[in-house]
């Protein structure tokens, strides 16, 4: 492996939402080191989340295909058989066959809860957690320290190579940074790295934030996005001045991280990306505590890229979709990417070089309740025929929706344009028959005979 192969620094919070970076003036939030970071990387402006949700959308940013293909329809809990396939490859698992270093740190959710299969595990985990032990179930990743799934930010646990659970009662980005820090310290000089670190702030329980980040934003007075209403108001009161205490912390220790890469001489050599798995609408259009919606404080996620001497600096409207992540990196590192990989590389675009751009990103859901999953098995029903699907371009959202057990289909179309706040979509109980929504219907269409999905526009 040649040693000028670049490393991969790749964080991504949950929760974050496209919204809530400072330099964007949209949320009232302060990130003053991903502000400058942001000067000297690719910003995306439509980046955009494939399916809203944790686990399958970890699914798609790891492996660069489609939910279906994954199977990762929904998260990985209790009462459903529910993971990441396990002939998948992930970056993590390409990358380590070209001779990187690699590592796992923080959430990673796309796994059996171990209670699934004993009500008492050896590692403690309860609920949607479980210790993964070394081999094929990392996907590729060499150093690992990490959890499932567990939202106790101020109490975290986590697990490397045995059952023994480490607590290191630090606040769980805070203490994830430190172990991201002494990795790239001790790293191999000799090989280049690639280093994923997954932060589950600001994801909630959103008080769960050191108090001196809390204080920043007790007394300000906060105004609220124009779609809030409703019950929504009274879930923005409460929780949104602790969501951007927890997104400047998360900013700290961002600003951590890339001092480390500076320390080490490595800031010239390491593609750095700063992204997020899903939004939060935070009481938009009146939903509270949630994302897995179609609306942009879901599905529209923060995308920076720092790679210098190589990617240009800027703004950019290149459409990327979840999927997209893995062959547009390994095209930036040189690596071939796998035949399986359903995305687009993106890398020509990012380097300056032309290419051709995504016209349109493919969203979705797929029913994820236990009880539904219950009934479909009983009825012999095929339960990834309902949820909703939809596609995103430069300036439409289009969305078909169907509840489970319901005929009936229901379609939107937003014009993000005109009603950037998503007020006043255009609604069909029919196949639109002219205009950009037939368009959007048509290219929804393809989508879904692309990806063999089970979903009928009828």
């Amino acid at each position: 492996m040649n040693k000028k192969q670049p490393n991969l620094l790749f964080v991504f919070p949950d929760q974050w939402r496209r919204q809530a970076v400072g330099l964007f003036n949209e949320d009232e939030v302060s990130t003053p080191n991903i502000d400058r970071f942001a000067g000297e990387s690719l910003t995306l402006n439509h980046a955009i989340s494939c399916f809203p949700l944790c686990s399958p959308n970890r699914s798609v940013m790891l492996t660069g295909r489609y939910p279906l293909s994954t199977g990762v329809t929904s998260n990985c809990k209790l009462g459903l058989p529910i993971k990441l396939n396990d002939d998948e490859l992930t970056i993590g698992s390409v990358l380590k066959e070209a001779g990187y270093q690699t590592g796992y740190i923080g959430k990673w959710h796309l796994d059996v809860p171990e209670q699934s299969q004993e009500p008492e595990p050896a590692s403690g985990a309860r609920h949607w957690d479980a210790y993964i032990p070394p081999g094929p179930r990392r996907f590729g990743f060499d150093f690992w320290y990490s959890y499932n799934a567990y939202d106790r930010h101020m109490h975290p646990h986590y697990w490397q190579d045995t059952p023994q659970m480490i607590e290191p009662n630090v606040w769980s980005t805070e203490h994830e940074t430190n172990v991201a820090i002494d990795y790239i310290r001790r790293r191999d000089p000799d090989q280049p790295f690639c280093l994923f670190v997954s932060w589950n702030p600001p994801h909630q329980p959103f008080e769960q934030v050191p108090e001196r980040y809390k204080a920043m934003y007790a007394d300000k007075p906060v105004k609220y996005r124009p779609n809030v209403w409703g019950d929504g108001l009274a879930q923005a009161e409460q929780h949104l001045r602790n969501y951007y205490a927890a997104v400047t912390a998360t900013d700290d220790q961002f600003g951590r991280l890339l001092a480390a890469l500076e320390e080490e001489g490595l800031a010239d050599d390491t593609i750095v990306v700063l992204t997020s798995d899903h939004g939060e609408m935070m009481g938009s259009h009146g939903w509270l505590e949630h994302k897995n919606v179609w609306y942009e404080e879901s599905i529209g996620i923060p995308f920076f890229i720092r790679y210098p001497g190589r990617i240009p600096s800027g703004g950019s409207d290149c459409l990327l979709n979840s999927p997209d992540l893995v062959p547009t990196l390994l095209g930036l590192m040189n690596v071939p990417v796998p035949e399986k990989v359903q995305g687009t590389d993106c890398s020509a675009v990012f380097l300056g070089e032309g290419g051709n751009e995504p016209a349109s990103a493919f969203i979705c859901h797929y029913p994820g309740g236990v009880d539904e999953h219950l009934k479909a098995r009983e009825q012999g029903v095929e339960i990834n025929a309902y949820g909703w699907r939809g596609v995103r371009t430069h300036r439409y959202t289009y969305v078909a929706k169907r509840s489970f057990g319901d005929v009936a289909l229901t379609r939107l179309c937003f014009d993000n344009e005109s009603d950037p706040y998503q007020l006043n979509p255009l609604r069909f109980d029919q196949a639109p028959k002219e205009g950009p929504a037939l368009l959007l219907e048509r290219e929804l269409g393809q989508w879904l005979a692309k990806l063999d999905d089970p979903f009928e526009l009828i």
